[in-house]
């Protein structure tokens, strides 16, 4: 589907970091830079700007804060279009943390957030923008959000900000169509200058299906990660979103050849994308958490407990 003003995310580093503590080595987070900016995608988010008193440097990876040095370096030697972005989390990230804007490489602030802390997620947006960059607000397990709760929310961020797009963020993989049909006209009730986007999350192997529900809605901010890379369940696919866009701006060829030089590789090491557990977890709007559990514990002792998760999860509800 051709639409220009549509803006593709790559989030591959950012939430691929979520399963190794933002371990990346510099030359696996050049190499994917490299290929999302040759692939023309509009966007690329390296990583995490949290607060140094809330993470230690000793025990996360470099894009767990993105130094701007280290962005720096990252991008020397790339002539693109490609923007930059990191994301702040709204409890885990300080404005102090991040520089003006003409003292960074970083154009975007992505601002993560619950709806119980969009008071902190806005002065945040708002401390980006004023420093000069440009903002987005993403509202993380919208599935778990109080209606009225959400409708205040969205009320403030249209009324209290200037950023670029506020997102529906399927944190548990847990929403059908009919789900990102009600998300996008709540959205729109109350967001009337700004675009809305969307992540979704793969427990159901619906990520892909329901971006392309959102982009039919006219959903217009739109995130994807190399193979689907990303904690649990994963993420829409980066490669089949550009190739159903049909963008003539987009190069899928890149993306390929980062797939299998950078992102194949390290399934030695991790693991992400359709499980049973994650499955569970999505059809009853669960954290992965339990489920990242399980699956860690059956590799040790090759067991394979559904039947038995599944109930205990019935308890959690």
């Amino acid at each position: 589907m051709f639409r220009p003003q549509i803006k593709v995310i790559d989030c591959t580093i950012r939430d691929g970091g979520l399963m190794n503590d933002s371990k990346f080595s510099m030359k696996t987070v050049k190499a994917v830079y490299r290929s999302i900016c040759e692939a023309g995608v509009d966007v690329v988010e390296i990583g995490y700007r949290n607060s140094k008193k809330m993470f230690s440097p000793e025990k996360y990876g470099l894009w767990r804060f993105c130094d701007d040095d280290k962005l720096f370096q990252v991008i020397d030697g790339v002539e693109t279009d490609t923007k930059l972005a990191i994301m702040m989390d709204a409890h885990k990230s300080e404005v102090d943390d991040l520089k003006p804007k003409d003292k960074s490489p970083v154009d975007i602030v992505r601002v993560a957030t619950y709806v119980k802390d969009i008071d902190k997620a806005i002065k945040i947006a708002n401390d980006a923008v004023e420093k000069g960059y440009e903002a987005t607000i993403n509202i993380m397990a919208i599935s778990h959000a109080i209606e009225w709760e959400l409708d205040e929310a969205l009320q403030q961020i249209e009324e209290e900000t200037k950023i670029l797009a506020c997102y529906i963020v399927d944190s548990f993989g847990a929403l059908y169509s009919e789900d990102i049909d009600f998300y996008y006209e709540k959205y729109r009730k109350f967001i009337k200058a700004k675009e809305i986007g969307v992540h979704c999350h793969n427990n159901q192997q619906l990520a892909f299906a329901n971006t392309i529900q959102g982009i039919i809605r006219g959903v217009n901010y739109l995130d994807g990660t190399l193979y689907g890379v990303g904690r649990g369940a994963g993420n829409c696919p980066l490669e089949l979103l550009i190739s159903f866009l049909k963008n003539p701006k987009f190069d899928i060829r890149p993306l390929l050849v980062a797939i299998g030089d950078e992102i194949l590789p390290l399934q030695k090491e991790l693991s992400w994308g359709y499980h049973v557990p994650y499955m569970i977890s999505g059809i009853l709007n669960l954290h992965p958490e339990e489920a990242i559990n399980l699956i860690k514990k059956n590799k040790d002792s090759n067991e394979n407990n559904f039947k038995e998760f599944y109930e205990r999860c019935i308890d959690l509800i």
